[in-house]
C-alpha cells in the first residue's frame, strides 16, 4: 500500500533533485523557539519534519539531543502538548510532519490511541527506533489502517537479510543511518556510506532518507543520485544554539545555495 507520505515525496522528487528533512525536539529550548525554527525552515524550503518528542532516555541521541531533551522534560513539557503542537504546524506550514520518539510514549496511550492521535494532529508518520520489527506488528496494523507511515532505520550494520526485513516492514520512506553511533558527530561522505546505500536501496522500492552527520551543502551534493532525502537534525539545533534566527536561517541559506 503506497501511503500519502510516499505519494508526497514522489511528488516532491519530481521537481526537486533531493528534498530536506529536519529535526526539532519539542519544548527545546521552548515552543516559541520551536514555532521560530519552523517558520526558518518553511521559509528555506523543507520538505519535512521530524517533531521530536522528548524522552527521557533517547538513546539514539547524541550529547546535544540528550541535553535537549532533558531540559525540555525539565521545563515541564507533556505528551499532550506535543500533539497540540504537532496540530499547530501541520496546519500552518507547508511540509509535512512525523512524529519521533521512543515507544514508551505509544505504550503508555495504547497503540491504538497513539495512532489515531497522530492522525488527528495531522501526522503523516513516525519515527521510534528502539523499537524492533518482531514487536511492532499490531502497531504497524493501526498505522496502516489510519495512513500512518512506520518510518524504518536501516543501519551499516545490519546483514542483507536484515535489511531486506526492514524494507518489506517499512513505509512512507525509509531512514538510512549513515555511520555507526548516535547522531550529532560529523559523517565522512565517503565510499563506505556509497556502498552502504546501494544495499538499501536493494531491500527497499521506498524514498531513501539519509541522516546522522549531515551537516553541510558538500554532503547534500554527495547525496544526490544515491538517496532521495537528506536528513540534518544536530547541525540546524548547534546553528540555533550559536547563533538564534539569524544563526539558523544562514545555515540554511548556505545549505541550500
Amino acid at each position: 500500500m503506497s501511503t500519502t507520505l510516499e505519494k508526497y515525496v514522489r511528488e516532491k522528487l519530481e521537481k526537486k533533485e533531493i528534498l530536506l528533512m529536519t529535526h526539532v525536539i519539542c519544548g527545546y529550548p521552548s515552543f516559541e523557539d520551536n514555532y521560530k525554527e519552523l517558520k526558518i525552515m518553511a521559509e528555506a524550503g523543507v520538505d519535512l519534519v521530524e517533531l521530536q518528542f522528548p524522552f527521557s532516555e533517547p538513546s539514539a541521541d547524541g550529547p546535544l539531543f540528550v541535553k535537549a531533551n532533558q531540559i525540555s522534560l525539565e521545563n515541564g513539557t507533556t505528551v499532550d502538548q506535543c500533539f497540540d503542537f504537532l496540530e499547530k504546524i501541520s496546519k500552518e506550514f507547508p511540509f509535512k510532519t512525523m512524529m519521533m520518539g521512543y515507544y514508551n510514549t505509544a505504550y503508555k496511550l495504547g497503540e491504538e490511541k497513539y495512532i489515531e492521535r497522530l492522525k488527528a494532529a495531522g501526522a503523516f508518520g513516525f519515527i521510534l527506533p528502539d523499537l524492533p520489527i518482531e514487536e511492532a506488528g499490531p502497531l504497524h496494523t493501526f498505522a496502516e489502517e489510519n495512513d500512518q507511515a512506520p518510518i524504518m532505520l536501516m543501519t551499516p550494520t545490519n546483514t542483507q537479510e536484515r535489511l531486506n526485513s526492514i524494507g518489506s516492514n517499512a513505509e512512507g520512506l525509509v531512514y538510512a543511518v549513515a555511520r555507526k553511533g548516535v547522531t550529532g558527530k560529523k559523517t565522512a561522505m565517503d565510499d563506505e556510506v556509497g556502498e552502504f546505500l546501494l544495499r538499501c536501496r536493494e531491500a527497499t522500492d521506498l524514498p531513501l532518507g539519509v541522516g546522522f552527520g549531515l551537516s553541510c551543502k558538500d554532503d547534500l551534493d554527495y547525496l544526490k543520485g544515491k538517496a532521495d532525502i537528506a536528513i540534518i537534525g544536530t547541525a540546524a539545533l548547534r546553528a540555533w544554539e550559536e547563533g538564534q534566527e539569524e544563526g539558523l536561517r544562514t545555515f540554511f541559506k548556505n545549505l541550500t545555495a
